[in-house]
């Protein structure tokens, strides 16, 4: 019997896509930049992710009709226009975050099941918060849990009783395992 060459090997000059990890021709193909460089918002199928500029220029050879999805999807825009965030989101925002909500241990659940946050769950909260102003919602131990839209202002919640609404909920960590299909 002959021994057939097997059809897809091909000289390792000829294809980028079949170089060694050490051939100096091209990138390596797996993994993220070590230094991914600047930062911009795309707009992809009613979707707006957050990538890096280098993987935009590598995503440039991929079709937009074959394309799913580019970076970390920050929100959407709903069949009526408006636009929502999705908790994705929210390492951009807690990074970023002007105004700050901090729970108490024994609310961080409620929260977490997707319940408003109380002024007795109220551990701390920033100044110069005014009603209607989107805060970031974190445990006391400074991890991120969500973010909402305060109801009052900071001067508001001192004088408020302990069931008094201080954030309404928007959206949370735990949303990754309730909605788990639609993520």
């Amino acid at each position: 019997m002959r021994r057939r060459r097997p059809r897809c090997l091909k000289s390792s000059s000829s294809s980028p896509a079949t170089t060694s990890r050490t051939s100096s021709r091209a990138p390596p193909m797996r993994g993220p930049d070590p230094n991914p460089g600047r930062y911009c918002f795309r707009l992809c199928k009613n979707r707006v992710y957050y990538v890096s500029e280098s993987l935009v220029k590598r995503a440039t050879n991929i079709g937009r009709h074959n394309l799913a999805s580019l970076g970390t999807c920050i929100g959407k825009f709903t069949k009526g226009g408006s636009f929502h965030l999705t908790i994705q989101a929210l390492s951009i925002l807690a990074a970023n975050a002007k105004h700050k909500v901090w729970l108490k241990p024994t609310s961080e659940m409620s929260f977490l099941y997707g319940n408003h946050v109380l002024k007795g769950g109220l551990g701390r909260i920033t100044e110069n918060i005014n009603p209607g102003d989107g805060v970031v919602v974190f445990s006391m131990s400074d991890v991120p849990l969500g973010f909402g839209i305060s109801q009052r202002s900071t001067q508001d919640c001192r004088k408020l009783d302990p069931n008094g609404l201080v954030v309404l909920h928007q959206a949370d960590i735990g949303e990754y395992l309730r909605m788990e299909d639609e993520l």
